[in-house]
């Protein structure tokens, strides 16, 4: 196996030390961000985490809309059905 060279070969020492300044500054940043995020979670209600998962959506219309019955009636006619049997 040949050895690739280092994809930073290419970088001057300034550029390394800005690099390096970079990540230092993601790593101290990454606690402060993480909470933030749980605390954007925590105060989040319900409805917007769904709308903002679900999209806009049409209630009145297929396939959301709701149906003429709920079910009901045709359960109770399977069950007159077996009862009779």
């Amino acid at each position: 196996m040949t050895a690739r060279p280092s994809a930073l070969a290419s970088w001057s020492p300034e550029q390394i030390a800005q690099g390096r300044r970079w990540v230092r500054t993601w790593q101290d940043a990454a606690p402060r961000l993480e909470r933030i995020r749980r605390d954007e979670l925590r105060g989040l209600d319900a409805y917007t985490a769904i709308s903002w998962l679900l999209g806009p959506a049409d209630y009145r219309t297929p396939p959301r809309a709701p149906k003429p019955d709920s079910g009901l009636v045709e359960q109770q006619r399977l069950f007159q059905k077996l009862r009779r049997a």
